[in-house]
């Protein structure tokens, strides 16, 4: 018998390693595809997008948000792995009371690599994993604080706007390469009318491509509202996915930095 402690601290046992393993978080599906388990992953989300194989080979149970629990004893699990931001807790609660559940609960890089390495210790994929997260260690100093502490307001849901505030991984995120998050003194994903924002002392919007996929249309909308701001549209998944993504991070930030 195995037991580890997830990042909410629940203690999961397992009798042997996983070999039916359903992720419902799409930043951790990619990783566990990752890690080269491609055949123990039997469930997916519908927001598990990357890498197109899995999303196009792997059973889906539903959403995040809304997961399909008739579709999940289906499958049989061994082990499920969610996060606690992702998930309704009514639904772990649910699974819990049948599956063994693994929790994350990421606010920083090192949170995001201790679950890396936690998932590879539970799946045997321990090396993997290593390898991984060794690569990121490698790659993020060379972008930290290379901006200059421009002040950003990071956009991620259009009617109402809300923004990631602190105590969320992007806000961990934009402080490492030296921004200053606008909406520092807001906590969470707080909500702005038309007439806050425009009171935002800021140089810089980030529009993020999710979970609300900002467009173009939205840049010149904001235009109004924010005259004096550069607005552009950056890659959701760079700044939130905190799996195996992170490996694309440095490069994406240098170049993010080079187009302003």
């Amino acid at each position: 018998m195995f037991e580890y402690t997830d990042q909410i601290g629940n203690k999961v046992k397992l009798k042997e390693k996983p070999m039916r393993i359903i992720s419902i978080v799409p930043s951790q599906s990619e990783f566990l595809w990752d890690l080269g388990l491609k055949n123990e992953l039997v469930g997916i989300t519908k927001f598990c997008v990357h890498p197109n194989q899995m999303f196009t080979s792997v059973e889906r149970v539903g959403g995040t948000k809304k997961i399909n629990i008739e579709k999940i004893r289906k499958l049989k699990p061994d082990l499920i792995i969610g996060n606690k931001e992702e998930n309704e807790k009514s639904d772990i609660e649910a699974l819990q009371k049948e599956f063994k559940v693994w929790m994350s609960d990421i606010y920083n890089f090192e949170d995001a690599f201790i679950m890396m390495m936690e998932l590879g210790k539970m799946t045997g994929k321990e090396k993997e994993a290593e390898r991984i997260v060794n690569k990121i260690k490698k790659d993020l100093p060379k972008v930290k604080d290379i901006f200059n502490g421009e002040r950003v307001a990071y956009f991620i849901w259009y009617k109402p706007y809300m923004f990631a505030a602190k105590d969320t991984f992007i806000d961990h995120v934009l402080n490492y390469i030296g921004l200053k998050n606008a909406l520092g003194n807001l906590k969470r994903y707080p909500e702005l009318t038309d007439e806050e924002i425009k009171k935002i002392d800021l140089k810089l919007c980030f529009l993020s491509s999710e979970p609300f996929p900002f467009k173009v249309k939205h840049v010149k909308e904001l235009k109004d509202k924010l005259p004096l701001a550069k607005i552009t549209i950056v890659d959701g998944e760079i700044f939130s996915w905190y799996g195996s993504r992170l490996q694309h991070f440095k490069d994406y930030v240098l170049n993010l930095k080079e187009s302003l």
